[in-house]
């Protein structure tokens, strides 16, 4: 069967539009990778990173050196967040800022809604979120005095409409979720989460990390509060590249991020006693903007354009769909458990898939060059970029996940 499903993979990437973008993307001679399937951990480097880090650091850095400052780099956590609004985001300009890590970004903007929320004593999220989510969160909750109100969701899903419906109330002050759950891959509903908890008078932060370059996103439609979210994904940018963090403009007269670094000033060369914000989004910033891991970032939102964030997302249902085609057909006679949702739009761009031993699994599968991604206990995640992932290249990986699976099944 195996091979009627390798027909099936060839035709799919024969048929793809998308399928030129697969060459953008570098793939060293030599490479002992036959299938990368992390590309929810971090994405591939696109050729055209390469360049433009060498011609930044030969010529923008290396003539322009401290000039280049006052020129144009204090403006690129604005300048190239409005771009990643518009890009992969749906949000209006000046609403944006690319700076900091997730988590930082996570704990300034949660911290600043709870403080616009006096009053109110509870924080609403998923007891299956990311770690830092709940890890943040709980911080918060010591520093301020409030209580973690904690949703039971099932591990193969996420957050349900009528569970945010039954936790939020008069003393909820904040609600934060993931788009998509990194474990499971659920894509909950965030424009009708975002709605109840408006009407229970509550905020909501939504954590894009998983979705942004692989998920449409209508931060402005949805009435969203907050965003946050790495750029290391599905937007290729780079082992620890920075975060983005979204305001919607309502709440930028009231808001105030606990991080008062020099660049959030009002006028950062002052250098005066005190501290004042800067307006708009531009007071979520702390530190220096870290410019060199900002430049591959601009190539992959170069790349998402000229895709169009709708044949991404298309493609992305596709190459889950295969995923679940060829789980459910060889792997799940074999214990194996698909821990993901079946509908293509409710889940994200990855899958998980289970079973007891799946943690001894990922060194042989590393030796024989199939690189997908482990979830403790037992949870083999295939994360699938649109961009850079065959149709060929997931069912060579699960090919040999089959056949790991058949080796120890004969010992």
């Amino acid at each position: 069967m195996l091979d009627d499903f390798q027909e099936k993979a060839a035709a799919l990437d024969e048929s793809d539009p998308l399928r030129g973008f697969r060459d953008r993307f570098l793939v060293p001679d030599g490479s002992d990778v036959v299938a990368y399937l992390d590309g929810n951990s971090l994405g591939r480097p696109a050729v055209a990173t390469a360049e433009r880090m060498d011609r930044f650091i030969r010529q923008e850095w290396g003539h322009r050196l401290i000039r280049g400052w006052g020129e144009e780099w204090l403006d690129w956590p604005q300048v190239v967040g409005d771009r990643l609004g518009q890009v992969a985001l749906g949000a209006a300009a000046g609403q944006v800022v690319v700076a900091d890590s997730t988590s930082v970004l996570l704990y300034k903007l949660a911290r600043a809604a709870v403080s616009a929320r006096p009053g109110r004593g509870e924080i609403v999220l998923d007891v299956n979120d990311f770690p830092t989510d709940r890890y943040v969160m709980d911080g918060i909750a010591q520093e301020c005095g409030l209580e973690l109100r904690w949703l039971a969701t099932e591990p193969a899903a996420g957050a349900t409409v009528e569970q945010v419906a039954d936790a939020v109330g008069p003393d909820t002050a904040l609600v934060v979720l993931s788009h998509v759950n990194y474990r499971s891959g659920y894509l909950v509903d965030a424009e009708a989460i975002t709605r109840i908890a408006h009407e229970a008078g509550a905020l909501v932060l939504w954590d894009l990390s998983h979705t942004v370059g692989s998920v449409p996103v209508r931060l402005d439609e949805w009435n969203a509060d907050f965003a946050v979210g790495c750029t290391y994904k599905y937007l290729n940018g780079g082992p620890g590249s920075p975060a983005f963090g979204y305001v919607n403009q309502r709440h930028h007269d009231a808001v105030r991020q606990p991080i008062r670094g020099w660049i959030g000033h009002r006028d950062p060369f002052a250098m005066g006693p005190g501290y004042e914000a800067a307006p708009g989004v531009r007071g979520m910033l702390s530190g220096t903007p870290p410019i060199l891991a900002m430049l591959p970032l601009i190539t992959g939102l170069d790349l998402l354009e000229q895709a169009g964030i709708d044949a991404v997302r298309a493609k992305s249902e596709q190459l889950t769909g295969f995923a679940v085609e060829l789980a459910e057909a060889e792997l799940v006679d074999r214990g194996v458990e698909l821990l993901s949702p079946r509908d293509p739009k409710r889940r994200g761009s990855h899958i998980t898939l289970r079973r007891h031993d799946f943690g001894e699994f990922i060194a042989p599968l590393w030796e024989r060059g199939v690189i997908p991604d482990f979830r403790t206990p037992d949870g083999i995640r295939i994360g699938l970029a649109p961009l850079s992932t065959s149709f060929a290249e997931l069912h060579r990986g699960l090919s040999v996940l089959t056949e790991l699976v058949d080796e120890r099944s004969e010992r």
